[in-house]
């Protein structure tokens, strides 16, 4: 019934580092997820933390527009996904006059909450039903 996104841009996280963090959290309920994250010892996982809740306040606050009930219980994660985002270019010297390329990479995460009665709309009418051999 509702869905919310939560996105974060140009965060220095490198992607495969956060895709570790957001793979562990992928399909779960947002309160396990954030507590998942809350003792994570990945570096990525403050910020995905902060995605999280901020997604969570975004769902209460698109409910509360459309006058529905939400209960934060019944949210979980149904899609997380981190893409590449900028590179920083940086340079440090080297022997003998040389510089070497540093390249700092950042992350574009997205995170979407929705509730277990949206999705199975979605999947029970794309999935029909296959005939078995005989």
């Amino acid at each position: 019934m509702v869905e919310s996104i939560a996105r974060v841009k140009h965060i220095r996280v490198t992607p495969t580092k956060a895709r570790r963090v957001v793979n562990m959290i992928r399909g779960k309920q947002a309160m396990e997820a954030l507590a998942i994250l809350k003792f994570a010892p990945q570096g990525a996982s403050e910020p995905v933390y902060k995605l999280v809740a901020s997604a969570m306040a975004n769902a209460k606050v698109k409910a509360d527009a459309s006058n529905s009930y939400l209960d934060e219980q019944d949210l979980f994660v149904s899609s997380a996904y981190v893409d590449e985002g900028t590179t920083l270019k940086r340079f440090q010297p080297r022997a003998q006059g040389r510089a070497f390329q540093i390249l700092k990479r950042t992350s574009h995460i997205t995170i979407v909450l929705a509730t277990p009665d949206e999705t199975a709309d979605v999947t029970g009418a794309a999935q029909p039903k296959k005939a078995g051999k005989k």
